[in-house]
């Protein structure tokens, strides 16, 4: 058989989602993010790609600080919920139940219901 060259595109995909917490306290976002992965071990390294129209992209820009939450399977509902709803109309904590907390060393809100 003879080689094939296809054009970029996203031939990983797919990868386990992620939800992304960011923000403050008092205007915190969740998005799920599918474009997440390592890009070195040493040092310690992770990438999330996230459009600049989404409403999380300008939370993450002013505060320079996210927090990438792996999930379990007793969030699979809220992690596509989070997925197709903005921050910008709703408050996604709230609507799945979600709780927060502040990190200690930042401004980050962490997602305290997954690993």
């Amino acid at each position: 058989m003879a080689k094939v060259t296809w054009k970029g595109s996203t031939l990983l995909a797919p990868v386990p989602p992620v939800m992304v917490s960011c923000g403050t306290m008092e205007n915190a976002n969740i998005i799920t993010v599918a474009w997440c992965g390592i890009l070195a071990s040493s040092p310690a390294k992770t990438y999330v790609s996230i459009r600049p129209e989404r409403h999380s992209y300008g939370l993450i820009k002013e505060t320079r600080e996210l927090a990438i939450n792996l999930t379990t399977a007793d969030l699979v509902y809220a992690c596509d919920w989070c997925g197709i709803r903005s921050g910008r109309d709703v408050d996604k904590f709230e609507k799945c139940i979600l709780q927060k907390r502040r990190h200690p060393k930042s401004q980050l809100r962490l997602l305290t219901n997954v690993l």
